[in-house]
């Protein structure tokens, strides 16, 4: 982040504006409703800006700055016509340590001022950096669209809830989930609906169900995280990471998905690289069942799906041995998410009529030959084949199909980093995969699609974050 989001207690404090125009007039008019000691100063004012120093609301001095009028502010706004002044003014706040905004002059600003939604005491802040007021703008009407009017009035209500609760709910957690219920139920919808009586109602029948029951039993959720693009995340994947108190991670989940995560939910990465020492299955398992008895909400999420070679169904099984509650949030799994990306379609009616999921890293045994995949099914024609972690095992996969019937001239591609904006795809065919690959510089994790399918990418292909350094290539 470039800028730090903090709200400021202005009440009482004194703030300097500089500049007698329409732009002062409109900070000027934010300021009034913080409690803010507002000074404004400037040879010409705006007539707005006469009648509230006359009511009271603001200190006026019709005068050029001075440096002395610096003294004693907390914060500074600069909204002259003359780029040179703001900029003086800009660099004695900065000398004094006082935060100062010069309005249209980002670099000049040490902060900046958000479009706000205002819902007293509740406060939505959208901010671009500077970059688009507009946009900014924007986005604040959407808001002010989508959230209540009365939501202020509940966060007041909620305000008062939590000092009458402080005694029959004295567990940190059981208090947060008594929260949780009132905001996400019937009682939050009926406040804001003007059903305040009913709101009351709710909450105490939900709070003498609370006080009389037993602390609440830990579970673990299970979340699929998708293939890399936070926004395919589920509805219900995302509740889960927000109410989650414990997250188990994988490695190659995305910074972004866990950024959606709940602030202070602790996150424990147990994932490992190809080939690096990591959190064994049974240390996994370990975990997710210590910390539910604890009776925590546990998240564990995994890249994908969860039961797409993600070994959920080991987890649920040892979960279910101890006796922890659990459910599941399917994922986006990588073989769709990364080939709908990457414009290959699984299947067609013209070119495929089957779609196989391979784990890259399976092994066949020595004289067993039911062991591994059925190389010979995968290798006929019609079908596609997508193998996971298909990179580091390249040259085996495709002599395997090569043996067992697949042409060399039979279409082939690789996604790695798929759905994310660092996406490649190279797409060649089973002879000269290889070289593609090695030319691109790929590195896993990658993905390997094997059918006639992958030949539709050079029409199909519509996901590039950045044509400039867009990597993919067909060989």
């Amino acid at each position: 982040m470039n800028y730090f989001p903090v709200f400021f207690d202005l009440t009482g404090q004194k703030v300097l504006v500089v500049g007698g125009g329409e732009v002062a007039l409109r900070k000027v008019s934010l300021l009034e409703r913080t409690g803010a000691l507002i000074t404004l100063v400037a040879p010409q004012v705006a007539p707005d800006l006469h009648a509230r120093a006359a009511a009271g609301t603001l200190q006026l001095a019709v005068r050029e700055f001075l440096p002395d009028d610096l003294e004693g502010a907390r914060l500074v706004i600069v909204a002259t016509s003359r780029r040179a002044v703001n900029r003086w003014i800009a660099t004695l706040s900065e000398s004094r340590n006082i935060p100062v905004n010069v309005v249209d002059d980002r670099e000049a600003s040490r902060f900046i001022v958000p479009a706000i939604v205002d819902r007293d005491p509740v406060l939505v802040a959208v901010s671009t950096g500077g970059t688009s007021p507009v946009l900014a703008r924007r986005l604040r009407e959407r808001l002010e669209a989508m959230i209540p009017q009365k939501i202020g009035e509940l966060a007041v209500w909620l305000r008062a809830l939590r000092a009458a609760t402080r005694r029959s709910l004295r567990g940190v957690d059981e208090r947060r989930r008594f929260f949780e219920a009132v905001v996400d139920g019937p009682a939050a919808r009926r406040f804001v609906a003007g059903d305040t009586q009913g709101a009351r109602r709710i909450v105490q029948q939900l709070l003498a169900t609370k006080s009389r029951s037993r602390p609440t039993a830990g579970e673990v959720t299970l979340v699929g995280a998708g293939p890399g693009d936070p926004e395919l995340l589920t509805l219900k994947a995302l509740r889960a990471l927000q109410d989650a108190d414990v997250i188990l991670h994988d490695r190659l989940v995305p910074a972004g998905v866990l950024e959606l995560a709940r602030r202070d939910a602790e996150r424990i990465c147990v994932g490992k690289a190809a080939g690096n020492i990591g959190s064994t299955q049974d240390e996994i398992n370990a975990l997710l069942i210590a910390h539910a008895k604890q009776g925590k909400r546990v998240v564990r999420l995994k890249g994908g799906d969860p039961f797409i070679f993600g070994r959920g169904g080991e987890e649920l099984q040892a979960l279910a041995a101890a006796q922890i509650n659990f459910s599941v949030v399917p994922g986006i799994t990588a073989a769709t998410g990364c080939a709908a990306y990457a414009g290959i379609p699984l299947t067609h009616r013209d070119y495929a009529h089957s779609v196989t999921f391979v784990t890259g890293h399976g092994q066949e045994r020595d004289g067993d030959p039911g062991s591994g995949p059925d190389w010979r099914g995968l290798a006929r024609p019609g079908t596609t084949a997508v193998f996971y972690m298909g990179l580091a095992r390249l040259d085996h996969i495709v002599q395997k199909l090569r043996q067992h019937g697949a042409s060399p001239l039979r279409p082939a591609g690789l996604i790695a980093q798929g759905t994310t904006a660092n996406q490649r795809v190279v797409t060649a065919t089973l002879g000269t995969i290889h070289d593609a690959s090695r030319n691109a510089g790929l590195e896993s994790p990658a993905l390997l699609v094997v059918g006639d399918v992958v030949a539709l990418h050079s029409s199909l292909a519509w996901f590039s974050s950045d044509p400039a350094t867009d990597l993919s290539q067909t060989a």
